[in-house]
């Protein structure tokens, strides 16, 4: 690698992380699943259990607990949530370039790998889950870990110390979201190409079944260090709710979930379009990367062929079952770049895709200069409705002002550099965007999304009663200040009410009900005056805090102990 190489690897990584750490430390956790995610961590650090998940009182059982364990890790070594929940994320996603980059600039050169780590930063798909606090980002990394294992085995090798560390990885990925073991899928395009002796296999030789065997159990080994625990503790307890946790977590989050969804459904050919818009810009490249793909079979090239036909195994994994969701092929986005990545630089100096590129920039530049500019002179429609669900006031014109700002500046890279700067002008636009999202948005809706506010005002019109969370969500009870009591999550409303109600009466002077107005709560009296308060909103709900005189209309049955 020469000293250019270096430099410009070094660049790249500065501004990765620059892109992915901006707005880190400015907001709390934000639905849908970043603040049960945190609650469970630490909830997991606060009562000891990292065996058993739970969700307020309830066992939560949808996911392994993986990721919970990275979250508390972080929590540990940080000393804040607010500090530290991101951080498993923009770890995940410097790691995943790294692999990227390091994989390809072995399979070919440095610069090649330069390219591969490029076309998976500016996908908008990857640096928008790597800002998040979701299992995904963590997922990429640990496939991305296991695709490298195996590729520096079976295109680079022997190297058996990487197979099987891309098995254990893949275990790891599999008691992070059940679909880890993908990875291992990539050893039947491999078995196809030893048979019809393709170019650029490493050559394993004959007679070594035991250490082939020995990445199933390096596989297993990483699946064993929570089931085996958790069966251990779960089958010889004899808890009625450790029973329904396993048969939750191992059957029905798994293998029913994937044959018999029940919910996002979605058409076969849903994920086509999540490569065509969410892998943008890097997806415009794809029509030029047809014709030396077509070359690369014709020359029957592993190289680029095993990490493309693990990409289709994946799209055609995920495309079977009915329920899909976008974030479920982005494991295939580092493997894509990486069949792409001799092939980049060449397709970066074509016109064509340079003009792609340029429209794209010039298209997403006017739109938001648009937006923000029509929101900050008139009263458009969507501004309305965004000020209203979010609660803003007139510091929604930062939004705007933003908005219009990076339009503004994507414009002005893209007429500067016109075609042969079409390239420079999308980065431009790009680390424009992310980082106005995270030191605008970020804070600017914060308090709305994250129902910090609402639990502020919540608790200083309680003062020192306790709280009763009834027909909530996680978010209300991670961001909880003072005595709170909860009756249930998965319990229909009507019964968390019932429970709420209960509780209530037992000490009317003392208690409170915080609960979300809605057409399932109808007994409840909302205008009684100072005992119905308005708390306000978030995540586009109304919040209230009720006393004893607005429930008198609705029934209690026998009382069920808080959790």
């Amino acid at each position: 690698m020469t000293g250019t190489d270096r430099r410009q690897a070094w660049i790249l990584f500065a501004l990765a992380f620059f892109v992915l750490a901006a707005g880190y430390g400015l907001r709390e956790p934000w639905p849908a699943d970043e603040p049960r995610f945190v609650l469970v961590a630490k909830q997991m650090v606060e009562s000891g259990d990292f065996l058993f998940p739970h969700r307020g009182g309830e066992l939560y059982p949808d996911k392994p607990p993986f990721y919970f364990w990275l979250l508390s890790l972080a929590y540990f070594v940080v000393g804040s949530w607010r500090w530290s929940f991101l951080l498993p994320s923009l770890l995940a996603g410097l790691g995943t370039l790294g692999l990227v980059y390091d994989l390809g600039r072995r399979l070919w050169t440095p610069r090649a790998g330069w390219w591969a780590a490029t076309a998976v930063l500016v996908s908008l798909q990857f640096v928008y889950q790597a800002k998040r606090a979701q299992i995904d980002p963590t997922l990429v990394l640990l496939t991305t870990l296991s695709f490298y294992g195996l590729c520096r085995h079976l295109l680079l090798g022997p190297a058996w110390r990487w197979f099987w560390a891309g098995c254990f990885a893949a275990g790891l990925g599999v008691i992070s979201k059940g679909v880890g073991f993908l990875p291992l899928l990539v050893l039947l395009p491999f078995a196809a190409m030893v048979r019809w002796r393709w170019r650029g296999l490493a050559e394993l030789g004959n007679g070594n079944g035991g250490r082939w065997a020995l990445g199933g159990l390096a596989f297993l080994a990483a699946i064993a260090l929570w089931l085996g625990p958790v069966l251990a503790v779960g089958l010889g307890s004899g808890n009625p709710e450790h029973q329904e946790y396993l048969g939750n977590i191992l059957f029905k989050q798994t293998a029913q979930r994937y044959a018999d969804p029940w919910h996002h459904h979605e058409p076969a050919w849903y994920f086509l379009q999540v490569v065509a818009l969410f892998w943008l810009p890097f997806s415009l490249a794809l029509p030029w990367l047809l014709e030396p793909w077509k070359q690369a079979w014709r020359d029957r090239d592993a190289r680029v062929w095993l990490p493309l036909a693990w990409c289709v195994l994946v799209l055609l994994f995920f495309s079977a079952s009915a329920g899909k969701r976008d974030m479920y092929i982005l494991p295939a986005l580092p493997a894509l770049a990486l069949a792409a990545a001799p092939f980049l630089e060449s397709t970066s100096q074509r016109a064509g895709f340079r003009r792609a590129v340029l429209a794209f920039v010039l298209a997403l530049s006017a739109l938001l200069l648009a937006a923000g500019a029509a929101a900050l002179v008139s009263d458009p429609g969507f501004a309305r409705r965004l000020v209203a669900e979010r609660g803003l006031g007139d510091e929604a014109r930062w939004l705007w002002w933003m908005l219009a700002t990076v339009g503004a500046g994507g414009l002005v890279a893209a007429l500067w550099g016109r075609v042969r700067g079409a390239l420079p002008a999308c980065a431009a636009l790009l680390v424009l965007l992310w980082s106005g999202y995270g030191f605008v948005v970020h804070p600017l809706l914060d308090d709305e999304n994250s129902s910090r506010a609402v639990m502020r005002q919540a608790r200083q019109l309680a003062g020192q009663a306790g709280i009763g969370l009834v027909d909530w969500k996680e978010q209300n009870l991670l961001q909880a200040r003072g005595p709170v009591a909860e009756f249930g999550f998965r319990q229909p409303p009507a019964t968390q009410l019932a429970r709420g109600v209960a509780w209530l009466r037992s000490d009317p002077q003392r208690r409170r009900l915080l609960v979300q107005r809605s057409d399932a709560l109808a007994c409840i009296a909302w205008e009684v005056p100072g005992a119905a308060q308005r708390v306000g909103t978030a995540n586009r709900r109304d919040w209230w805090l009720l006393g004893e005189a607005a429930v008198t209309d609705c029934a209690v049955p026998a009382p069920a102990p808080a959790r």
